[in-house]
Parts: C-alpha cells; structure tokens; sequence
C-alpha cells in the first residue's frame, strides 16, 4: 500500500494553477504528474468567485492526472492573501514525570499551550511552528524528547488566517471529491523546495513574488520567525505596462515575458554614440500583438516602468524586515522565487533596494519529471509536495483542520455508556 501511496500539492495562486502528483522516495519523491493552468476565480490570492475556481482547479487536476495515470483523493492546498498574519508564542508546561524522560506527549502539550492565544472568531489558526524549546534553564533545544528535565518550554512562531478564506478555498477543491489532507502558506510552501539549511540556520529572508500578493519569510536559527505578505505581485508589473503602452493586459504579459527571457543589450561604447538608438529599439513584431505595436525602446519598458514598480516591491519587503526587528540576523540574504522572480531587472532591483547578497531560488529536492518543474514559477507546488512528504506521518492534516473535525468528534462518543444510562433512566420509571 505504501507503494502505491501518492503525495498531491494543488498550488492556487491568482495567476496560475499548479498541481503536482508525486510518489515517495528512498531519499525523494519522485514526481509522476504535473498540469498547469491560467487561473480564475481568485483575485489577490482568494477566491472571489466559486464555479470559476472550481473549473480552474478541475482543469489542473485532470492535467495532471492524465500524466500520472492516478487518480487524486487527497491534496495539499497552498494558501496565500493578504489575509495572513503571523505573531510569536511561548508556552510553558511541567513534565509530566520529572523522574523520567521528556516525551512526545510533554513535547504535544508544551505545544498546545503555546497555541493558546486570542483571536478573533474570524480567524483560524494555521500552522504552529516551534522555533527552539527550554529544558529548564538550557535553552535553544531543537528536540527535547528523552532528555530529562523538570519545566518544559517552547517559543513558537503562529500564522493565522481567516476563516472565510480558508473555508471557501477548502470548499472548491472538496467539489472535486478530494479532501483537504492540509493547507500550508504558500511562503512556507516555497522555503521547502528553495532555501537550504544552512541558508535557515545562518538567517535568511525568502520573498515569493506571485501573481497578485507577495509572501515574505524570515528565518533566523533554523526556524521560521517572521512571516507576512505583500498586496503586490507580478500582475501589477503587467498592468502598468498595458497602461503605459495602451496595450491590452495579454500582450502587456507577453511583452514582460519577451523582455525577461532576453539578456538586456550591453551599454554602446562612445564610437557607437549615433547607433544607440538602433540598440535601445526593442522589436515587436515576432510576438504578433493585434494592437499591431511594432517596437518600443526597452529603456523606457525597463527603467520608467518594470524597475519602479520592483523598486515598490523590494521596499515594502524592507518594510516587513524592520517590523520583524531582524536587521542584521540574516547574513545568507534575500532568495527571490515565485514566477515574477524572472521579471528582467529582480535581482539588481533587491541589492540595490536591500544592500543584502540575492539569489534566485528554485526548487530542488525531488526527482522524476524535474524537467518540468525547473523554474522559480514551480516552487510553492514542490514545496506542497515536500510538506506532505516530510509531515506525512505526524502532521497529516495538522497545518490546518481539514473539516473531519465531527466525525472525529463523533466517532469518540462512547455509545454503549449513553445507552446504558438510557436503560437506567426508564428502569427509574418502572414499579
């Protein structure tokens, strides 16, 4: 059965559908399906219209599926939008037997303790992560099981969001007869298959620039200490181009791409001054627009409007760095993945704007049909699929209820007792 057991990551995002379909491995899963599509029906990251989403994802799935050969019961969603909000948390419990060892049940309710907070009825809770746990006085423990110690404490970081968004995202892919075995912030989704080790232990920012909002994580000391997201994305890069050339927002996208797919021209050396214009022209005519456009100068594309729009982008990424209170703790940089991360200029744009080494970042960590999963664009969906990998035997369904919760809650209730006391109660009754 293990064999035949399959790992599902439906990445949702604004501008794209992804799913990937993978097995596990010895050492990696092994990708045996892959299917992307245009989005539609979400907006910012959330659903705004159902039946449209719930075609999209259809549409990803059965891809898919026809590649794998399988069909999807169960699925990892990524989850993003402005919604998101994050906040750190301690909790403190005594071991249950301070003669003993720690164990993982000490190490569970350490962890419910930290998780109880106030939150709004709106809000839900998505993921607790732990950061580091106390043994007494010794702190910075990664694992406290068998060690042995009196008072038991965790520092956790918590990512909360709302109900309504999660609920209406869950009931899109439940439509499809495929239960939710977790969702995951599609920031956290992205650090899986991007960001190394030592990258996490050293300090480490990673922003995924999607198609309508922007995922910031921040990891300090192996562990995810601050995370947020930014309500601006790639799409907005394609509309200010559709507004500057008075283009429609198809060719805008086709334009962004073109220019990003190419290497931009080298500066003309001063016996060339009168031949600039011929190399700053950037031709036209191959992408076959039907506004018939046939050139533009590529510094105007470039500098007047992709590079202040990414120039918004990167300073509101360093706007969520002072809010984390961690300049200064993350000397791996800035990894920028997601599929606008290939926008022309992204990288120079974040050195010049974050005065930290940059790196784009794509996934690794799986084998199988790598080939199609090569780019930043990928990462959020490998990153599902190495989530589930990793969390399949202790935190399958844990990243967030996935709306078993009444049967669970039913299949407890000890019926031969009700129905004893019933029996007992009209016995009462009898002479």
């Amino acid at each position: 059965m293990a064999k035949d057991r399959i790992i599902v990551g439906i990445d949702v995002g604004t501008t794209k559908i992804s799913t990937v379909i993978a097995t596990p491995g010895e050492n990696q899963p092994n990708v045996i399906g892959v299917s992307m599509v245009a989005s539609k029906g979400l907006r910012k990251g959330q659903v705004v219209n159902i039946e449209e989403a719930v075609s999209a994802i259809s549409q990803s799935v059965e891809g898919a599926e026809r590649m794998a050969g399988t069909s999807v019961g169960g699925a990892f969603i990524s989850l993003g939008g402005t919604h998101i909000a994050c906040q750190n948390s301690k909790g403190v419990v005594a071991v249950s037997d301070p003669e003993k060892e720690i164990t993982a049940d000490d190490v569970r309710r350490v962890i419910e303790a930290a998780q109880a907070v106030s939150l709004p009825s709106t809000r839900e809770i998505l993921h607790v992560l732990p950061r580091h746990f106390t043994v007494d006085s010794q702190e910075g423990i990664i694992d406290p099981a068998g060690m042995t110690g009196v008072r038991l404490e965790v520092e956790t970081h918590i990512v909360t969001c709302s109900s309504t968004a999660a609920r209406n995202l869950a009931k899109c892919v439940e439509e499809l007869g495929i239960s939710v075995e977790g969702m995951v912030f599609s920031g956290l989704a992205s650090s899986y298959s991007v960001l190394s080790d030592t990258e996490k232990e050293l300090g480490v920012i990673l922003v995924d620039i999607g198609g309508g909002t922007s995922d910031v994580c921040i990891y300090n000391e192996g562990a995810l200490s601050y995370s947020g997201v930014i309500p601006v994305g790639a799409k907005n890069i394609t509309n200010d181009l559709a507004i500057g050339l008075r283009v429609s927002l198809e060719s805008a996208e086709k334009i962004k791409l073109a220019l990003s797919s190419r290497k931009p021209a080298l500066p003309a050396p001063a016996e060339e001054k009168g031949k600039k214009e011929d190399k700053d022209d950037f031709d036209l005519t191959e992408l076959g627009l039907p506004e018939e456009l046939k050139k533009a100068s590529r510094r105007t594309l470039v500098d007047g409007i992709i590079k202040p729009r990414l120039a918004e982008i990167f300073t509101l990424v360093g706007l969520e760095l002072q809010k984390s209170n961690m300049i200064g703790q993350t000397p791996a940089g800035l990894v920028v993945t997601g599929a606008g991360s290939e926008t022309i200029g992204v990288v120079e744009m974040a050195k010049q704007r974050l005065s930290l080494p940059v790196r784009l970042g794509a996934p690794s960590g799986i084998t199988g049909l790598i080939d199609e999963l090569g780019g930043p664009a990928s990462a959020c969906a490998v990153g599902l699929v190495l989530y589930g990998t990793r969390n399949e035997k202790e935190e399958r369904g844990v990243g967030f209820p996935s709306f078993k919760g009444v049967g669970g809650f039913v299949s407890k209730i000890p019926l031969q007792g009700i129905a004893k006391r019933i029996v007992d109660l009209l016995k009462s009754f009898l002479p």
